[in-house]
C-alpha cells in the first residue's frame, strides 16, 4: 500500500500544482513502446500487456484516482513527476526517460492507466514484440534464445526443442533492462547469471525426456510473460 500512498500524495500535489499540462502534443505510440521497453518489467498496466509486480499497479492506483475526481491531465502530471523525481531508495532508475519521450509515457499512462478494453487501431500494435513460435532447435547441446531485443518481457521464440543429456542454453541480452535464462521442470531448476544490455547469461542442465519452462528469473519477468516452452526428446 505504501507506493499506492506515495501516488495519492503526488495527485494532490499535482492537482494544487500549475504546469500540469502538456507542453508538446503527445505521441502516444511512442509514449506506449517506451513503456512497454522501460517500465513494463516493474509496473502492472492491462493496456500495454505488462504485469510487472516490483513497482505500483498503475490500473489499480489512477482508477482510484479517477473515482477521487482526478482527470487525464492530472495524471499525467503526476506521471511526470514520479519519472523526474524518482524516490530515494526507489528501484525506479534516474532519467529512465526524458524531456518529450518523458511526457511521451506519461500522456499514454494517463490515457489508459485504469480503464478498461484495448488499444484500438495503431496504438494497438505499438510495443507488441516480434515472437516466432517455430521451435528453436539446440545445436551440439547448445540451445541459443535471446532476450527480445525491444525491451519486451519476452523471448525471441516461445518454444525450443532438444535431445536428452548435457545442455547449455545461452540468451543474448540487447534490451536496456537486465535478464538471464533458467530452465526447470519438476527436478531441475537452473539460473544463469542476470545480465545488463549487452551481457550473455549461460546455464547448463541435464535434461530428460520431457517437458520444460525455460523462462527469465529476474523477479515479475515471468510473470510478464518471460517465459516459453523446452521439449526433450
Amino acid at each position: 500500500m505504501r507506493p499506492l500512498l506515495g501516488l495519492f500524495a503526488a495527485l494532490w500535489l499535482a492537482a494544487a500544482a500549475a504546469g500540469c499540462g502538456r507542453e508538446h502534443n503527445a505521441d502516444l505510440v511512442n509514449g506506449k513502446e517506451l513503456f512497454v521497453q522501460k517500465c513494463a518489467s516493474c509496473h502492472a498496466l492491462s493496456r500495454a500487456n505488462a504485469n510487472g509486480v516490483v513497482g505500483p499497479n498503475l490500473d489499480e492506483a489512477f482508477d482510484a484516482a479517477r473515482e477521487s475526481g482526478f482527470n487525464e491531465q492530472t495524471i499525467e502530471g503526476v506521471v511526470r513527476r514520479q519519472i523526474a523525481n524518482v524516490r530515494r531508495n526507489s528501484q525506479m532508475p534516474a532519467n529512465l526517460v526524458v524531456g518529450s519521450d518523458a511526457q511521451d509515457v506519461a500522456a499514454y499512462v494517463a490515457a489508459v492507466a485504469g480503464k478498461p478494453g484495448e488499444d484500438k487501431g495503431i496504438l494497438a500494435a505499438a510495443g507488441q514484440p516480434e515472437v516466432s513460435t517455430k521451435p528453436v532447435k539446440a545445436q551440439n547441446g547448445k540451445l541459443e534464445i535471446d532476450a527480445n531485443p525491444t525491451g519486451a518481457l519476452a523471448f525471441t521464440a516461445v518454444n525450443a526443442i532438444a535431445p536428452p543429456g548435457q545442455l547449455e542454453l545461452v540468451m543474448k541480452n540487447e534490451a536496456s533492462i537486465q535478464h538471464n535464462i533458467a530452465v526447470r521442470d519438476g527436478s531441475v531448476d537452473e539460473k544463469g547469471p542476470v545480465v545488463g544490455q549487452g551481457g550473455t547469461s549461460q546455464v547448463s542442465a541435464n535434461v530428460k525426456p520431457g517437458k520444460y519452462i525455460f523462462y527469465c528469473s529476474v523477479p515479475g519477468h515471468e510473470d510478464g510473460g518471460m517465459k516459453g516452452n523446452l521439449t526433450v526428446k
